[in-house]
């Protein structure tokens, strides 16, 4: 963790699944925002970050459930005016489950995670506003709403992130896709590498030499050139329901970073909402987010316009 000024320590990460396969330069870029790299390679370089208690190089590819120790690194305290007025109370409202192991809320769209890259603030920084000490242990693109899980204590974030590498947890997407699918189930196996494209920016694509991934999507009910489907994600790579649907030819609907064409009228987000979690631990439980009012509209005005087979049967 970053040392803000505040007397904190030597901090103690551990890998999530999303993560395995990481290398551990660009794993610590991450954790440290706004810290440059030439330090970064300096803190590994000098040993003072470890693997699991060991020295380790730049290039190590780092796997679930690893211990990444990261020294206290001094940079400049971000302003609390960081976060807007009414965020934190926007995020306590959206808290729909709270106990002493794990904190479950609704995230709004265009929230990141985390600030930087750009950003000056993201949903981490409302809870440090708040005082908690809650760690994520999954994550939701920026512009995707819905379930987000965070622990509330080492050891919660052990528990949870193994489960995950475990692929114990449930999660389940509702998404409009570009066009009307001919089947009512796809299973996508296809594995995923991150490139940069002519302008720079990070994109990831279906590869042979990416990453495994797997996703099912299930069609809930056809529209006019649209199709609205709840996914199942069996692996957690970065955009990995977005490049799934645009490998299939029907991208997730108001993508601009996967999608030529224009989202429908009225559509100024992204249309993926993660809407169902089932974990198993310490018992089990379930977890549901309705779909965002903004989005319900979207489907009901679509209902009224004909489908492909309304205008086939014409």
């Amino acid at each position: 963790m970053v040392d803000h000024g505040g007397g904190r320590k030597v901090q103690h990460v551990t890998v999530a699944a999303d993560r395995a396969g990481q290398r551990l330069d660009n794993f610590l870029i991450g954790q440290l925002d706004g810290v440059p790299r030439s330090l970064v390679y300096r803190l590994v370089r000098t040993g003072q970050v470890r693997v699991n208690g060991s020295r380790a190089k730049p290039m190590k590819k780092l796997h679930a459930g690893d211990e990444v120790r990261i020294p206290p690194v001094a940079t400049e305290a971000p302003r609390r005016g960081q976060v807007p007025d009414g965020l934190v109370d926007e995020i306590r409202r959206r808290i729909l489950y709270r106990d002493s192991d794990m904190v479950v809320l609704d995230k709004p769209a265009g929230l990141a995670v985390h600030g930087g890259s750009g950003l000056s603030y993201g949903l981490m920084d409302a809870v440090q506003a708040m005082d908690a000490d809650w760690k994520p242990v999954h994550r939701l693109d920026r512009p995707t709403s819905g379930l987000l899980l965070l622990a509330c204590h080492h050891q919660a974030v052990v528990a949870m992130q193994r489960a995950f590498a475990a692929r114990e947890v449930d999660k389940r997407y509702l998404a409009l896709l570009r066009g009307e699918l001919a089947e009512d189930r796809i299973r996508v196996d296809a594995p995923l590498k991150k490139i940069r494209d002519g302008s720079g920016q990070r994109q990831i694509i279906v590869a042979d030499d990416g990453q495994p991934a797997v996703s099912v999507f299930r069609c809930l009910e056809r529209l006019a050139g649209y199709t609205f489907v709840e996914v199942v994600i069996e692996t957690g790579r970065t955009h990995q329901i977005r490049a799934h649907a645009r490998h299939l030819g029907h991208p997730v609907a108001g993508d601009d970073l996967y999608d030529a064409q224009l989202a429908p009228a009225g559509l100024k987000r992204l249309f993926l909402h993660a809407h169902y979690l089932r974990l198993r631990w310490p018992e089990d439980h379930v977890f549901s987010a309705p779909l965002p009012d903004e989005l319900g509209r979207l489907l009901d005005h679509l209902r009224g316009q004909p489908t492909a087979v309304d205008r086939a049967q014409r």
